[in-house]
């Protein structure tokens, strides 16, 4: 592994960080593509399961590629512990399923991603887990719906599709009244352009599949928090519900964060100058992203963001008709539901990510039938300039 006698910048830590090499002393991580792991003797193997030797046991519990991405992303959010999952959504199930019981309450923000609502509207019901949503914009919302057996908050923010930002340290205050934990679904902000865990957070949770990865290759998800947590909490639950990672996808997953800083500093300034681009053409009647002055939460942006993120929201005035059209004449900017790839990519929330929310609920969130999602590649910004400029003009 390693070492250095200085502390290192995050895009330093991002190449080298947790990495283990074995006697072959490769340049690259290994890929370890195994499902179980051999003892020298039937006394070590009880050692192993005695847990008085640290080694390996059984890739369903850890594997030593997957060590190698927990740790690196523990370096980069600033967490003590993490374990790796299959996907985003085995990472919020789990964050949110392995700490509580049939009685407790959670309260969440409304702004979710389609699934992430679900969990927290449908499935958490049936066991007995009660659920408020809240307009996350207002503080006083998340205060007012407290109970006595609230035990979690959950929070996405920036959030999924409309780009609404949520006071995290301000929550963070509320959960520890209570002794309540927050979780944060960072996934559209990245570890580089926010950390919840410093702003009281306590537990984060990503779509590795989305920036992380960043290039359209595989399917992963973390959680992150304090070792003590993840040892009460989500050791046993992730050992024996089995959400675990590929090491493959682990090994992929690796590569893509020694190329995190530069693709996300250019894609949001890529973001910044279509956001901007995209406020000023006619056919547009509201564009949001979190690095424009006249976002409505721009004073809590500027306050927990170190930048405005690799998306942008804006609405057409023709709705749907005006939205689908522009869609498919678009040539460099392509169709489709995943975000933060290095490829620039575009969706229509209302009949994809969010199609199965009622019209009511839709339009409590602000996602309209003429709303699209652009998530900014790393391109040349001119080409996607011309590109939304050669679809709007046909409108």
């Amino acid at each position: 592994m390693m070492t250095s006698n200085r502390p290192l910048r995050p895009a330093t830590q991002l190449v080298h960080g947790g990495t283990t090499r074995s006697s072959f002393g490769e340049t690259s991580e290994a890929i370890y593509l195994t499902q179980g792991f051999v003892y020298a003797s039937s006394e070590a193997a009880e050692a192993r399961f005695k847990g008085e030797d640290p080694g390996f046991i059984y890739s369903r519990y850890a594997n030593p590629t997957n060590d190698m991405f927990e740790k690196r992303m523990c370096l980069m959010e600033g967490a003590e512990d993490a374990r790796a999952t299959a996907s985003g959504m085995a990472a919020i199930s789990a964050a949110l399923l392995c700490q509580l019981r049939a009685g407790d309450h959670v309260v969440a923000a409304r702004a979710l991603f389609g699934s992430c609502r679900w969990v927290v509207e449908k499935l958490l019901p049936q066991y007995g887990i009660e659920s408020t949503l809240v307009d996350g914009r207002n503080l006083t919302n998340f205060e007012t719906a407290i109970r006595p057996n609230t035990k979690v908050f959950f929070l996405e923010s920036p959030t999924n599709p409309t780009l609404e930002v949520v006071d995290i340290a301000g929550v963070a205050k509320l959960a520890n009244q209570i002794g309540a934990k927050l979780v944060v679904d960072n996934v559209f902000a990245t570890p580089l352009l926010q950390k919840p865990l410093e702003l009281g957070a306590h537990i984060v949770a990503y779509s590795a599949t989305k920036h992380i990865d960043g290039q359209g290759r595989c399917l992963g998800g973390v959680i992150l928090s304090d070792k003590d947590w993840i040892d009460e909490h989500l050791h046993d639950f992730f050992r024996h519900t089995g959400p675990s990672l590929s090491p493959f996808n682990a090994w992929t997953l690796l590569k893509g964060l020694e190329t995190l800083p530069l693709r996300v500093r250019q894609q949001s300034e890529n973001a910044a100058r279509i956001a901007d681009f995209l406020a000023d053409h006619p056919a547009v009647s509201r564009v949001i992203y979190p690095g424009r002055a006249d976002h409505p939460q721009a004073d809590i942006c500027a306050r927990q963001m170190k930048g405005g993120s690799t998306l942008v929201a804006f609405e057409l005035k023709g709705g749907k008709t005006a939205a689908f059209a522009m869609q498919n004449a678009l040539e460099v900017v392509r169709i489709s539901n995943n975000l933060g790839d290095s490829k620039s990519l575009i969706t229509h929330p209302a009949t994809t990510t969010h199609k199965n929310l009622s019209d009511e609920a839709r339009d409590e969130l602000g996602i309209s039938p003429g709303m699209v999602r652009f998530s900014a590649g790393i391109e040349d910004v001119e080409d996607l300039v011309e590109d939304f400029e050669r679809a709007l003009s046909g409108l």
